[in-house]
């Protein structure tokens, strides 16, 4: 058991101060260790969309509070506020600069629900103020920050969390304990995949940037570019220099739940197919994709995604397949069924704390046991169910589907360090160029 004196050991060790962005961050000191009551105060940044999950499952925690929320749109601001009071009963502080919340040395964990090229930064940032850090998947928009985010936690001893909260599903769970036990056999194959109908996003036209909005903050760390009516609030996940995709917008969590079943980490060999099939407009990756991944002991998974276009015959909208050579078991959200090799079933059990699935937000129960996972792990030093260092490699697989993707062809994985052996033109995309002062850094 940890003792106060063990835990306030833990959560002093390790913090500094550093400067980033034009501020200064604060060493985390007395002050921000929990009170005696162990209570939590959290700030939520970005809070569109996935943001008010996150505030839903803090505040189902009874000694945890939402103290800031965090968004560089006024407008967005204004309607979470009227949520925040619909919803919890109160409205935490507003504040448009995440660097000004780190500085409050009453805030100890901050959730990033933010675009994706700010997940690592901000997190690294958060780690070196003293935060303990919830990011929402994918945890970093190139393999670079990937291994940074990973050495960050490791050099300044905070609890990190990923969001993939089927992790935290009690089927999914039970299912990986019996697939272990062999109770489908030796397992070879996880088949992973997401289907959906996203619409066009248009041919964007160059436009003043909003009086409401603070582009140049929400750009951040990501090289300048001008403002285009079809970027924000949603769309910058199509469009590379602040999204990934649709391989980690949603295929981080069903190739996480494939991983985790079958017992692997990094591939051997990655191969992907596909293409922009549906509409001709802004949208810079592919909008359909097939990745296969090899692993030793002759272990595969695969990556199937439409995303502009249903897949038939119908499926649920996502989900994984893991198949042994006894059975099989398809996991959803909200799901385990489990089959014989003959296809017919032979047990179906069902999630009762359910969660959405292919809409934007996703809330439901398994974000509540997945945030109150992760408050557990702060207050008495307890296992995370996605801990970075596990869960970043579940990200570092659909980095290497995209790099695969961009180099046509099949690419031979270092299955130590995820690096790409023998290809200058693969590894090109292993790092992003940064504004100028944002590049993260330990």
């Amino acid at each position: 058991m940890t003792t106060r004196r063990d835990f306030i050991k833990k959560t002093t060790s390790g913090a500094a101060a550093i400067t980033l962005g034009g501020l200064v961050l604060p060493s985390m000191g007395y002050a921000n260790i929990l009170g005696a009551n162990d209570h939590i105060n959290c700030a939520v940044i970005g809070i569109r969309s996935r943001g008010k999950a996150h505030v839903k499952a803090i505040n189902a925690d009874t000694n945890a509070k939402v103290l800031y929320s965090c968004d560089v749109d006024d407008i967005i601001l204004a309607e979470h506020n009227a949520w925040c009071q619909d919803n919890i009963g109160y409205v935490p502080k507003v504040e448009k600069d995440f660097r000004k919340i780190l500085e409050d040395k009453e805030v100890d964990a901050v959730f990033i629900a933010t675009p994706e090229h700010w997940h690592a930064p901000m997190a690294i940032m958060a780690m070196q103020a003293g935060k303990h850090v919830y990011v929402e998947k994918p945890c970093s928009h190139n393999p670079y920050e990937n291994d940074l985010l990973v050495a960050a936690q490791k050099k300044y001893g905070k609890k990190v969390q990923m969001g993939n909260q089927q992790r935290s599903a009690s089927t999914s769970i039970k299912a990986i304990e019996e697939i272990k036990a062999g109770i489908i056999g030796d397992v070879f194959k996880g088949e992973a995949y997401y289907s959906n109908n996203r619409g066009s996003i248009g041919i964007g036209k160059k436009i003043e940037v909003p009086k409401t909005l603070d582009w140049k903050l929400w750009q951040g760390p990501a090289p300048k570019t001008e403002y285009k009516d079809n970027i924000h609030p949603y769309n910058w996940h199509w469009f590379r220099n602040w999204g990934t995709g649709e391989i980690h917008n949603n295929g981080t969590h069903e190739i996480d739940i494939c991983r985790w079943a079958l017992g692997v980490d990094i591939p051997e060999k990655v191969t992907s197919f596909g293409g922009k099939y549906t509409y001709k407009d802004d949208w810079e990756f592919v909008d359909n994709q097939q990745v296969t991944y090899q692993f030793k002991n002759n272990r595969f998974i695969t990556w199937t995604g439409h995303s502009r276009g249903i897949m038939k015959p119908k499926r649920p909208g996502r989900g994984a397949t893991i198949y042994g050579n006894k059975g099989s078991i398809e996991l959803s959200r909200n799901a385990y069924k489990l089959y014989g090799l003959d296809g017919e079933p032979i047990k179906v059990e069902y999630e009762q704390t359910k969660s959405a699935t292919t809409n934007t937000r996703g809330e439901g129960g398994l974000d509540v046991n997945h945030v109150g996972n992760f408050f557990d792990a702060i207050r008495m030093d307890t296992s995370l169910k996605a801990d970075i260092n596990d869960a970043s490699i579940s990200t570092m697989l659909c980095h290497l589907g995209n790099m695969a993707q961009d180099a046509g062809e099949t690419l031979k994985i270092d299955s130590t360090t995820g690096k790409v052996l023998n290809n200058e033109k693969a590894m090109q995309n292993w790092k992003r160029e940064y504004q100028n002062g944002w590049e993260p850094k330990l």
